[in-house]
């Protein structure tokens, strides 16, 4: 899952992205509202979490801008002001959830998710895939009956995989998805993740389902029949 965090207090906001991340999300950071709208009309994101007091454009004008572009992510609104008018204007400006400053992280997390999970309904609480179970709720692993520990790129590498299983994912498609906008282009780190992610789902047998593809990218597959 990815994010888009608007807001430009110097301190909030690296502390939402980090927070963020800690939940096993891909998170942009920005800190004016025409970067907000830019981020947010040239990037799928599954969610936007956006400030209302922003530099050039505020929360609600951005908020109106990807709705009139399209753009049906949901949208949760972070601000100080607290007062009825201001709230019934963050949702006719098209916003999906409004949450006042000062606010406990755990609050706003919950927010997010109930949010994701609203967002589609094909995106299913629990994913299977052959033996592999992934619940996307409390972000457990199994194969078969074991569980299996994996940091967060580790699960957000597995979880985008499950999503597209049987369908080819490039690199770029991979970095996009779960590492933030400022990844070097060049890196290996897409690479050593797939490669710590193979060894911990077999580290107890099984056959192998992350398939390289040179010159596409991976796929996750059943194996070929006359594989043991």
């Amino acid at each position: 899952m990815r994010i888009l965090v608007v807001e430009d207090d110097p301190r909030l906001g690296p502390s939402l992205k980090k927070g963020l991340e800690k939940h096993h999300y891909a998170v942009d950071l920005v800190i004016d509202g025409e970067d907000g709208v830019l981020m947010g009309t040239t990037v799928l994101y599954d969610l936007i979490v956006l400030d209302v007091l922003l530099p050039r454009l505020n929360g609600f004008e951005v908020c109106r801008l990807l709705r009139e572009r399209r753009r049906t992510m949901p949208i949760l609104l972070l601000t100080a002001l607290g007062e009825v008018d201001h709230r019934v204007t963050g949702l006719d400006s098209g916003a999906d959830d409004y949450l006042t400053k000062p606010f406990a992280f755990r609050e706003l997390a919950a927010r997010v998710r109930a949010l994701l999970r609203r967002e589609s309904l094909a995106k299913t609480v629990e994913l299977h895939f052959m033996d592999i179970t992934l619940d996307t709720g409390t972000h457990e692993a199994r194969r078969g009956d074991r569980s299996i520990q994996l940091n967060s790129k580790e699960y957000a590498l597995l979880e985008y995989l499950m999503r597209h299983a049987g369908h080819i994912v490039t690199r770029t498609m991979l970095l996009e998805a779960v590492w933030d906008f400022h990844f070097d282009p060049k890196t290996n780190i897409v690479e050593s993740h797939i490669s710590r992610l193979r060894s911990k789902l077999s580290q107890y047998g099984g056959a192998e389902l992350i398939h390289t593809l040179r010159g596409s990218g991976y796929a996750l597959r059943a194996p070929p029949p006359d594989d043991p």
